[in-house]
């Protein structure tokens, strides 16, 4: 026990941080055997396969005195005795009592009491009506509701959140299964930040590991599904959520990582670089095709990132290498819907020819158009849905207002006639009416 509580730093998250993974990656310890001979061993503080192997105790009103400071959380839910999280809850009936006095109250207990925060996990605040959830770094806008019981759907809006919080989140087996799979620490610069999944993409992970179990198996059909969470609602996150529980369920996989253009893969790698203690490892960004076949030509795991560019043989025509015949080989597909997959020119078939018994999962920000039938052939129907209606309830997403304004453009009249060929090129292609469209709404402008 002196391993699991001992602090090193003068630092909260650092502490917090390294406590959190010896809780999930366990402690090497040394013993020695009745014969004399040294051992070395692996110790779990939780049995995570059997949450009701665990004691669960809530204590309301604990003291804790430091420095002076006499203060009691109003709960403490202790797991196999350590502090995971700390509960503020505030009168309904006080005026003066809101969510964000609960939120300041934590704020007060980090500062007059920190040693009992190198154990937290979860922080939750509650006014009796409104119920959040966050961690020790998340601000105002980082405390999440909790708004599912079982992940199916919404609990009744007359149900109050607390309830669904700790009928849902706090249920002994999702609570486990959250503090091993769904916190990340991030570092930005100088900052750690410590984030804990949303209801939405907790439930949505565990949705798409269940279809990707299926689509893998034997008798499977190598389409996983697409999982659609609108934009700004933490979408890469969630693909690190996911990749980080499948490394540890699924056999030692290969899971590749896909984007449509430089950019995109240069900001997804980054986000799962520097998640890279949930991954259990550090991903690997493909430069080249010779770099990538060498990076899928391995025995098992790995997580690589890439273009699907590099997927298209040099010269048009050929047909792309066989890489590797494993079926536990999962290609993941960012904004999988998008034209720049070309499924038409072939995109498929040159993975079907690289990797033929990999399975493939999509996530999308925006919805499958319903006359895009490519998409749903290469990856499957929808495992989940969080669209921006519910994304902006959440407050997960801003809610954008806007006015509507013409702007009154003047060009010098001897610039006018560069316009028509430049027009022209533009257009190339295009058909007629759609052109002659185009060419009048210009003209407005």
């Amino acid at each position: 026990m002196k391993k699991v509580l001992r602090t090193e730093s003068p630092q909260l998250i650092t502490n917090n941080q390294n406590f959190h993974k010896k809780l999930v990656e366990g402690l090497d310890v040394e013993y020695r055997r009745k014969d004399g001979s040294i051992a070395n061993d692996k110790v779990w503080i939780f049995d995570f396969k059997n949450p009701h192997n665990n004691e669960f105790l809530a204590v309301n009103q604990f003291t804790v005195i430091e420095n002076n400071n006499n203060r009691r959380p109003d709960i403490i839910l202790f797991i196999n005795g350590l502090p995971l999280v700390v509960i503020e809850l505030k009168n309904p009936a006080d005026e003066n009592a809101t969510l964000w006095t609960a939120f300041n109250q934590l704020e007060t207990y980090k500062n007059q009491i920190p040693t009992l925060f190198p154990y937290n996990e979860i922080m939750v605040i509650s006014d009796g009506i409104e119920a959040r959830s966050g961690t020790i770094t998340s601000n105002k806008e980082r405390f999440m509701p909790w708004k599912t019981i079982e992940g199916k759907e919404i609990a009744p809006s007359a149900m109050p959140q607390l309830e669904v919080l700790f009928q849902g989140m706090l249920d002994k087996k999702i609570l486990l299964d959250l503090i091993r799979h769904f916190i990340v620490f991030e570092q930005e610069r100088q900052d750690i930040h410590k984030k804990l999944a949303a209801y939405h993409q907790y439930h949505a992970v565990n949705k798409a590991l269940e279809t990707t179990f299926r689509a893998s198996s034997p008798q499977g059909d190598k389409r996983c599904g697409v999982v659609w969470h609108t934009q700004g609602s933490g979408k890469s996150l969630t693909m690190a959520f996911y990749t980080g529980k499948l490394v540890l369920t699924l056999d030692n996989p290969t899971i590749v990582v896909l984007t449509d253009r430089n950019d995109l893969d240069d900001q997804l790698f980054g986000t799962f670089s520097r998640c890279h203690e949930l991954l259990r490892q550090k991903p690997e960004q493909a430069t080249s095709r010779d770099q990538l076949k060498d990076l899928l030509r391995v025995a098992s795991g790995g997580i690589v990132f890439t273009t699907i560019q590099k997927f298209f043989p040099e010269e048009k025509g050929n047909r792309y290498p066989l890489l590797s015949e494993r079926r536990n080989i999962i290609v993941i597909a960012d904004e999988a819907h998008r034209s720049q997959y070309d499924f038409i020119d072939g995109f498929a078939k040159h993975m079907r020819d690289a990797l033929p018994n990999a399975s493939f999962i999509g996530f999308t920000g925006t919805p499958i158009e319903k006359s895009d039938r490519s998409t749903p052939a290469v990856f499957g129907n929808y495992i989940d849905i969080y669209d921006i209606e519910q994304a902006v309830e959440d407050g997960a997403t801003v809610r954008i207002y806007y006015e509507s304004r013409l702007a009154k453009l003047e060009l010098k009249q001897d610039e006018r006639p560069k316009i028509d060929p430049e027009f022209e090129e533009v257009t190339e292609g295009e058909e007629v009416e759609k052109k002659r469209k185009a060419e009048k709404q210009m003209g407005k402008t």
